[in-house]
């Protein structure tokens, strides 16, 4: 799969799970729902709330990975793709993926303080299919 492939399998998928550092050095891993937005593979972008214990993970410690699966009735796919998470407050950037109904989760609005943006920059992936692997690196 070539990455042009592996950005459409991923733009297909519906659910995402992202990988923060705890303090004591060990992987915590999320499902969370699919990317608001991306650019290709270099730049994917999710909310969250700025209380959570991820955000206080990747602001300690940045380093993260991010993960795509579909499994068929016979194939499992999946792409890893690892880099670093930025937690990112500005206006225009909560602007920019702020979805009608997230006034469920963020009582305030786009404004509330309790919203912010999470911008995952890959730097490499990792793909797998049928029993087979291939790392690739990200411009």
């Amino acid at each position: 799969m070539n990455l042009k492939e592996i950005e459409k399998f991923i733009n297909k998928q519906k659910v995402s799970f992202i990988c923060s550092i705890d303090d004591e050095n060990y992987p915590n891993v999320k499902a969370v729902l699919k990317p608001r937005k991306k650019n290709g593979l270099k730049e994917f972008y999710f909310s969250t709330n700025t209380s959570s214990m991820r955000v206080n993970q990747y602001k300690s410690n940045p380093n993260a990975s991010i993960y795509f699966y579909h499994k068929g009735l016979i194939k499992y796919v999946g792409v890893m793709l690892k880099g670093k998470m930025e937690i990112l407050t500005d206006q225009k950037t909560k602007n920019m993926i702020w979805k009608k109904g997230d006034t469920m989760f963020y009582k305030k609005g786009v404004t509330d303080p309790d919203y912010c943006v999470l911008k995952f920059t890959a730097k490499e992936g990792r793909y797998y299919c049928n029993l087979k692997t291939k790392t690739f690196n990200i411009k």
